[in-house]
């Protein structure tokens, strides 16, 4: 069974929708590609996936393990390049508030993180930047 159906809905707009949930989102082509940028980009959701991914291994080993991670967050930034254009690098940040961490959980959880699924799906010439902050 496929995973999601696209439907173009014109002026580079997209929906997407999750078949199993039914779920929806759209996407929109980037202002500096001749969209509107009024929603994320495909390549935006490429670096939201990887974010997503590792907070979600991330969670099923706190979980787990009993470690608590309420509240944490993840930021990506995606740099694009051209000729092709492609994503050349994606900077993660990790906030995770709890300092209370034990150096045998901090390493169980950056190693979860960059290790996730997604992040072992993209190309090995993508630069990925992980920064873990403990507040």
């Amino acid at each position: 069974m496929a995973t999601a159906q696209i439907v173009y809905q014109g002026e580079l707009r997209t929906t997407c929708t999750h078949l199993q949930s039914g779920t929806s989102i759209i996407t929109d082509a980037p202002t500096d590609n001749f969209g509107k940028g009024e929603a994320f980009s495909p390549t935006d959701l490429v670096a939201t996936a990887l974010g997503a991914c590792m907070i979600t291994t991330m969670g099923i080993v706190a979980n787990r393990d009993g470690i608590n991670l309420d509240g944490t967050k993840i930021s990506v930034t995606k740099v694009m390049e051209s000729n092709p254009r492609r994503i050349s690098k994606i900077e993660v940040i990790c906030d995770i508030p709890n300092k209370n961490l034990t150096p045998d959980e901090i390493q169980k959880l950056e190693h979860t993180g960059r290790n996730c699924p997604v992040d072992k799906s993209l190309h090995p010439d993508l630069v990925r930047e992980y920064t873990f902050n403990y507040l």
